[in-house]
């Protein structure tokens, strides 16, 4: 049995939501106090030729907090990138990043890894998705193929970032079509059953799912039977005053032993995002 510590976070670039001002000496030190396994990571600079405390974020986060990394690079600037990152306290034992941009304003991209904890490989998944619903939806489709291409049936997976999805509409198709559960439907703090490893399986939904396109209409999340549990999860945008609810941590394989939104001090000074953290137990 293996206790995972996870976090998602979109680090705004390393700079402050107040005042652009530089973040990532802090960020460091507020993220070597949670003493992640794995870090899920959005809006991360690969490069900045302008200031060099912002340049190669992954490697310098990576060296401070021990961990292996690895960087998809989404967004080309003159003078900067930026895309997603993973940090993990275990070898990263192959990376891919895959481009899910839906136009030439928006670049996006998804980038999977796999690990290996006690013998067990682990799929992970860090995703940045668009600000348009459309777009959205041809994403996660994109997502959905090749996990269903690249990922065993089954196979523990841990899919976490920013999914811009304030109406939490997309839910319901991880639930379906790849029996991934958000980490606060399920939690025990959310739910109340005792911490066990989610089923691979599915049952139908009742009735009153409505379905558009392959997503569902009104249903908020699913619970651990595959029924609608109508509690949204956490907001966690803006951080100063957290209004929206836009990032995510989705699982299989795993036991969520609990899960909250990191407000206050020092993180809402860090990012325009609040972070994610959860406690996954590997069965």
């Amino acid at each position: 049995m293996s206790i995972l510590r996870i976090v998602s976070y979109n680090i705004h670039k390393g700079r402050s939501a107040i005042g652009s001002r530089e973040s990532l000496s802090q960020l460091r030190l507020g993220l070597y106090g949670l003493h992640p396994d794995l870090l899920f990571l959005q809006e991360v600079q690969g490069r900045n030729e302008r200031e060099s405390i912002l340049h190669a974020q992954h490697e310098s986060l990576g060296a401070a907090l021990g961990m292996d990394y690895c960087y998809g690079c989404n967004a080309i600037r003159p003078q900067t990138d930026h895309g997603n990152a993973l940090l993990s306290r275990y070898d990263i034992l192959s990376y891919e990043n895959q481009d899910i941009s839906d136009h030439k304003l928006e670049q996006r991209g998804l980038l999977h890894a796999t690990i290996m904890v006690d013998e067990t490989q682990v799929h992970c998944l860090v995703v940045h998705l668009g600000l348009f619903a459309g777009g959205r939806t041809r994403q996660i489709m994109a997502l959905v193929e090749r996990i269903k291409r690249m990922v065993p049936a089954g196979a523990p997976m841990i899919i976490a970032g920013d999914f811009n999805d304030w109406t939490n509409r997309l839910a319901p198709l991880f639930v379906q079509q790849l029996g991934l559960y958000e980490v606060f439907a399920v939690s025990p703090q959310g739910l109340a059953t005792r911490s066990m490893p989610l089923h691979h399986t599915v049952r139908r939904l009742g009735r009153g799912l409505r379905s558009r396109s392959g997503l569902a209409g009104s249903v908020h999340e699913l619970g651990i039977n595959g029924l609608a549990r109508m509690t949204p999860p956490p907001r966690t945008f803006p951080s100063a005053f957290p209004w929206l609810r836009l990032d995510r941590i989705y699982q299989r394989g795993f036991a969520v032993r609990k899960a909250r939104v990191l407000h206050g001090t020092p993180w809402r000074q860090l990012s325009d995002h609040s972070p994610i953290f959860a406690e996954l137990e590997l069965p």
